[in-house]
């Protein structure tokens, strides 16, 4: 046979195929907020807002103190007004904080994020705090400063429904008022919790400011 033919009737052979590249395909960042933590936070924000001015405008009618607060920063222009504004803040925060609650306790998320606070990592991480040391790179872990301030808002945000309902209607609710100590003690616990809220809203905004991506995480929960 000559070499022509034996070349024609051998078997082709092909080249090794190239190895294909690896696809890589984006992985999305994890969920830290999930919607409906999202949606009860800024209803919330805008309800607690909104009692926090009329709530205002409510104390000038009949100072507690010395002061009074700015009515450029008070809500409803007078006490009629005022109350009708803190009234309609007052359902929208109890039923959103229903939801917040209950959701927060069904899910498990808050005694995941919320929980252990242990008094000696509070201490570490509040001296972490005040050296500008405390790392915020995982947004998904609260530090211990974190949880001990959101328990403790949750706690002050029952103390000022309940002492509310006492002042609201004080012959209705007497054992609540009762409880509180009296009307005119009741008015002081209610501006202490009110105090309470407002200097962890301070803190909060101020938080957001410093950080902006834990703005952005309760924007689009990423």
């Amino acid at each position: 046979m000559s070499t022509e033919a034996a070349a024609a009737t051998a078997p082709a052979v092909t080249e090794a195929a190239e190895p294909l590249a690896p696809v890589i395909t984006p992985t999305a960042a994890p969920v830290i907020h999930p919607l409906w933590v999202r949606v009860t936070h800024w209803i919330n924000a805008l309800a607690i807002l909104m009692m926090i001015g009329s709530g205002w405008q409510i104390y000038d009618a009949s100072p507690l103190f010395g002061f009074t607060f700015p009515h450029q920063i008070a809500l409803g222009e007078w006490l009629a007004g005022a109350l009708l504004w803190h009234f309609a803040a007052m359902w929208l925060l109890v039923i959103n904080g229903i939801v917040y609650i209950s959701l927060g306790i069904l899910t498990g998320r808050f005694r995941r994020k919320f929980f252990p606070i242990r008094p000696r990592e509070v201490v570490s991480d509040f001296i972490a705090a005040l050296r500008g040391k405390l790392s915020h790179e995982d947004l998904s872990v609260y530090n211990a400063v974190q949880k001990l301030l959101y328990v403790g808002v949750l706690l002050a945000g029952f103390v000022i429904v309940l002492s509310g309902l006492s002042i609201w209607k004080p012959v209705q609710f007497w054992w609540l008022t009762a409880f509180f100590g009296g009307y005119n003690t009741a008015r002081y616990v209610h501006f202490a919790a009110m105090t309470a809220i407002v200097t962890f809203l301070t803190v909060h905004v101020v938080l957001a400011i410093v950080v902006p991506k834990s703005l952005r995480a309760m924007i689009v929960g990423r």
